[in-house]
């Protein structure tokens, strides 16, 4: 644990980015727990001890009304690909990430519910959907298919927008859209929770401070 310590200390200084190396610790503490369930070591994992850095809080960007109006305009005007003005407002409305939106198929869309199944957090989850989207969707699957893999399509087509937004967010500005829409209009952060698939509340609990009741009694 001292020995990885050092090391990471080492890696700071060179200029390592601190969520690499947080990832770096997680993947070794796994192969340890594993070599110890398969009775290859018999010592205790070594990192169990080592804490991972504190990392400062990312700005999370959300888009008004305003800019969502001026995204889908420019989506509509530079994209050759049908498919990536659809899968972005899933992604606006339920707010999926894109990979999870990008693999919906039409046995995935009913009843009023969309339902992500190849989801970051291994768990399949349905989202209640408005009627009028969920005839838009099949509509779309009619016209053109299932869809196709354009998230390099939204980014380039992201880059000709008069958007400014934090390094990293790209297609996630959508998810952070929904959910900071949700709280603002009073939704419940535990309900959030299971839209958004978080498995832990202090991801959730990013968006908190959006409430509309948030921090009042300081006013």
């Amino acid at each position: 644990g001292k020995q990885y310590a050092e090391y990471r200390a080492k890696q700071l200084v060179q200029g390592a980015n601190p969520k690499t190396l947080n990832n770096r610790l997680g993947y070794l503490r796994s192969v340890f727990n594993v070599l110890h369930q398969l009775e290859e070591i018999d010592y205790p994992n070594p990192l169990a001890r080592v804490k991972p850095l504190r990392l400062q809080e990312k700005e999370l960007a959300y888009l008004t009304d305003a800019q969502v109006k001026h995204l889908f305009e420019v989506i509509h005007e530079r994209c050759r690909t049908p498919h990536v003005a659809m899968v972005a407002a899933i992604c606006l409305a339920t707010g999926a990430r894109w990979g999870e939106a990008q693999a919906l198929t039409p046995e995935r869309v009913r009843g009023g519910l969309v339902t992500f199944v190849n989801t970051k957090g291994k768990r399949a989850r349905s989202i209640p959907i408005d009627p009028l989207l969920e005839q838009q969707i099949h509509r779309h699957f009619k016209l053109h298919g299932t869809f196709s893999n354009c998230l390099n399509s939204f980014d380039k087509t992201l880059d000709a927008t008069n958007l400014v937004l934090p390094a990293g967010q790209a297609s996630h500005v959508l998810r952070h859209t929904f959910a900071s829409r949700f709280v603002m209009n009073g939704g419940n952060i535990l309900t959030l929770q299971k839209i958004l698939g978080h498995r832990s509340l202090a991801m959730t609990m990013r968006y908190a401070h959006l409430a509309p009741d948030h921090l009042q009694d300081a006013v």
